[in-house]
């Protein structure tokens, strides 16, 4: 078939590059490139560099909901239009614009999880499995017809980048296989009874509560690990926890129990989290033991004070 694609980050890449493979990409489109730093470096985006990098057309419009826009859209001829993480919404006129419809790669098993952050948000709530929906394109957001899916379980020990790999390699693949029988595939209706909302990643939520529940803490530092991460602050400076595990503990929330040869943090319940894997501001993500060879958290005090 011949396709438009629409995608922008590292989760498209795969997506991008099977259909390369099996299909004629005519044109992709991305978020516009960003300037970032001193020097206003232009930063494009993974899937851009990759456009570029096979000879596909790459297209950056800050909307579709011109006719102009359209009119381009239109002009390629294709049969169909793949979106995975695209990042704007669709118009119903782009909707329309293609005989076989606009297909869309989504991180979650639908209706659970609908929008921007499926994949942090079935970690944080401690879902047991997560997957891959692809589904026809409804103005709705994420709300079209079932094509077929993809269940990934969720291990104890899986962060947010653990399953956003394993599931940017599942899309792909998925989507290859319903793409080859798309015509005999009966789509499903999402139970709208069953919706829930990934609502977008914040920062201000990366600030850990040590007043909370240990195992929601454990979920929000997998959930958030390795982007944006969890942190906590010491003496005015902050510290980042990609990963840590739960033991016994008794002390205030928040309150250092160890912090010599092992980092153990009171929080609620009489439980603790013991730090395995920190980074400190400036510098690499490390083990707390190479951490705590030349830095010491006393004990007795409390974070986040």
């Amino acid at each position: 078939m011949k396709i438009v694609f629409m995608g922008t980050p590292d989760f498209s890449v795969p997506v991008l590059k099977a259909l390369i493979k099996e299909h004629e990409v005519v044109a992709v489109y991305t978020r516009a490139p960003k300037e970032s730093g001193r020097g206003k470096k232009i930063n494009k985006t993974p899937i851009h560099l990759l456009a570029e990098d096979v000879g596909v057309p790459v297209y950056t419009p800050r909307t579709l909901k011109n006719d102009e826009e359209l009119a381009i859209l239109k002009s390629f001829n294709a049969d169909i239009a793949i979106v995975a993480a695209y990042g704007l919404l669709l118009p119903q006129t782009v909707l329309d614009a293609f005989p076989k419809g606009c297909i869309n790669v989504h991180a979650s098993l639908l209706p659970r999880w609908r929008g921007a952050a499926p994949i942090q948000r079935a970690i944080e709530a401690g879902d047991a499995q997560s997957g891959i929906s692809i589904m026809k394109m409804a103005l709705a957001l994420d709300a079209g017809d079932v094509l077929s899916i993809a269940i990934v379980p969720i291990t104890e020990e899986m962060t947010g980048g653990d399953l956003h790999d394993a599931l940017s390699e599942i899309g792909a693949a998925l989507l290859l296989q319903t793409l080859s029988r798309l015509d005999e595939i009966t789509p499903v209706k999402q139970d709208e009874t069953l919706v829930t909302y990934a609502e977008k990643l914040d920062k201000a939520e990366c600030l850990l509560d040590f007043s909370i529940d240990a195992t929601a803490l454990i979920n929000k530092i997998r959930a958030f690990s390795p982007y944006p991460a969890t942190y906590f602050t010491y003496h005015g400076e902050r510290f980042k926890i990609y990963q840590a595990s739960i033991i016994d503990g008794v002390g205030a929330p928040g309150e250092i129990l160890e912090g010599h040869s092992n980092l153990v943090i009171a929080c609620a319940n009489n439980k603790a989290l013991r730090v395995k894997k920190i980074q400190r501001e400036g510098k690499q993500p490390m083990d707390i033991e190479d951490l705590l060879r030349g830095f010491v958290f006393n004990e007795g005090e409390r974070l986040n004070s």
